[in-house]
C-alpha cells in the first residue's frame, strides 16, 4: 500500500507537498486561532510539516494519516527533529474512510480529497471526526481564470475545465454545503515555484544517481517537459488555497 513511485521520486525533499510556502503554513495555524492541546486529524499528511510545526508553535496534538511509506517515515523524523514526538502522530495507511477514535478539534484534508471522492465527499467524512463547533480544513485547486479549452486545462494536468471551480464559485460551493466559510490562506505564484520547480533539481539528482533504474525514462521526460509546461499552464491558470469551515 504506497503512492505511485513517481511521487515518492519528484518529491522525496519536499517538506510541503502542496503550494504553500512555510510562511502561508504559519500564517494559516496562526489564523486559525489554535489552542494549546487542541486535537487536529490531518488526512493525506504527507511529510507532516502541518502537524509538527503548528505542534512547536501552537501546542497542539495532533494525528496524521498518509498513503506514502516515505513520507509517513519522513513525517516520524520531523517530529523528532522539531522535539514533537510525544504530541503528534503519524500512522501509514489510506486515509479514504479513517475516522478518528476520539473527536477533534480540527479535522484536516489539506490537497487530498481523492480520498472522499472529492470536495463533498472528503467534507462528509472529516465531519465524522469533528467535535461540535470544530474547523474543517480543506485544501483544494481553483482556476486563477478559466481555461478558454480543454487543451489549456490538460495542460495544467486536469481532464475537464469543470473539475475544478472559480474561486467565488468553490467559495459558494461550500455554502451549499451547509458551511460557513471562516477563513481562507491562498498560495501564490511564489507558492507554485517552490512547490513544482523544487521537483526539477530533486529529479535531475535522483537520474544522476540511478542512471539505470526501471523509472529512468519516465523521470527523465518530467524534468524535460515540466518547466515549459508549468510556466505555460499551472503557474498562470490555478490556484490553490486552504479554506477553514464550520457547519452552519
Amino acid at each position: 500500500m504506497d503512492i505511485p513511485r513517481i511521487f515518492t521520486i519528484t518529491e522525496s525533499a519536499h517538506r510541503i507537498h502542496n503550494p504553500l510556502t512555510p510562511d502561508k503554513l504559519a500564517t494559516l495555524g496562526a489564523a486559525l486561532r489554535l489552542k494549546t492541546g487542541a486535537r487536529v486529524l490531518d488526512l493525506g499528511s504527507g511529510s507532516g510539516e502541518m502537524l509538527c510545526t503548528w505542534a512547536r508553535d501552537h501546542g497542539i496534538t495532533g494525528l496524521g494519516v498518509d498513503l506514502s511509506r516515505l513520507f509517513t517515515e519522513q513525517a516520524k523524523l520531523r517530529a523528532e527533529e522539531l522535539g514533537v514526538a510525544d504530541r503528534v502522530e503519524f500512522i501509514h495507511g489510506d486515509a479514504a474512510g479513517f475516522v478518528a477514535d476520539q473527536k477533534v478539534d480540527v479535522a484536516a484534508c489539506v490537497g487530498a480529497t481523492w480520498i472522499g471522492g472529492g470536495v463533498a465527499g472528503t467534507i462528509a467524512l472529516l465531519e465524522k471526526s469533528l467535535r461540535p463547533g470544530g474547523i474543517i480544513l480543506i485544501g483544494e485547486p481553483y482556476w486563477r481564470q478559466a481555461p478558454s479549452t480543454q487543451d489549456v486545462a490538460k495542460g495544467c494536468l486536469v481532464e475537464s475545465i469543470s473539475e475544478y471551480l472559480i474561486l467565488p464559485e468553490l467559495l459558494a460551493s461550500f455554502g451549499e454545503l451547509g458551511y460557513d466559510v471562516v477563513e481562507m490562506v491562498l498560495a501564490d505564484q511564489e507558492g507554485w515555484d517552490r512547490y513544482e520547480a523544487a521537483k526539477w533539481l530533486t529529479m535531475r539528482r535522483w537520474l544522476e544517481n540511478n542512471p539505470n533504474d526501471e523509472m529512468a525514462t519516465e523521470v527523465r521526460a518530467q524534468l524535460t517537459s515540466e518547466p515549459m509546461r508549468f510556466a505555460r499552464y499551472t503557474r498562470e491558470y490555478l490556484g490553490w488555497g486552504v479554506f477553514a469551515l464550520m457547519v452552519r
